[in-house]
């Protein structure tokens, strides 16, 4: 069982699997459309990693404004956030991916990746810092996660 965490573009979607303890986070893929409302392929694309993975829960990360109000993006990502829950039947939660992408570009830094080829990383890089911040800040829903998998 894992835990997938996804960071949602207008012609992106960057993809984080959590290991199979449910403690780690691993940067898996970056899923890339032509157009903006092109979600076809970037939903099956996800369902085939579902699959694969026996994912169970998966953490969208929620585009707010600094001062918590929400724009455009947001409404974006709740539409997605309704497909994924019609064509998955996963829950599917929201996690505040504020200042994420400054995260992760100042992990590419630590990095010594180059400005040049930071654009094909970002997405999959801020979605795995959203899936290993829901996983530090939510032990106990993942712990009942997990103790409804033993018992079935």
């Amino acid at each position: 069982m894992k835990i997938m965490g996804l960071d949602f573009g207008s012609r992106t979607c960057g993809v984080s699997l959590s290991d199979t303890l449910l403690i780690t986070a691993q940067p898996t893929e970056i899923i890339r459309r032509e157009r903006e409302g092109k979600l076809r392929k970037t939903l099956a694309r996800i369902e085939e990693l579902i699959k694969e993975n026996d994912v169970r829960l998966i953490v969208l990360g929620l585009p707010l404004n600094m001062d918590t109000t929400q724009g455009a993006r947001v409404q974006a990502t709740l539409d997605f956030q309704e497909k994924l829950l019609r064509r998955t039947g996963l829950p599917v939660v929201l996690s505040d991916e504020r200042l994420i992408t400054v995260e992760a570009i100042e992990m590419m830094d630590r990095m010594n990746i180059p400005v040049a080829e930071r654009e094909q990383y970002v997405d999959m890089i801020a979605s795995n810092i959203i899936l290993q911040e829901y996983m530090e800040n939510h032990r106990e829903e993942i712990r009942d996660l997990t103790a409804g998998e033993q018992t079935q």
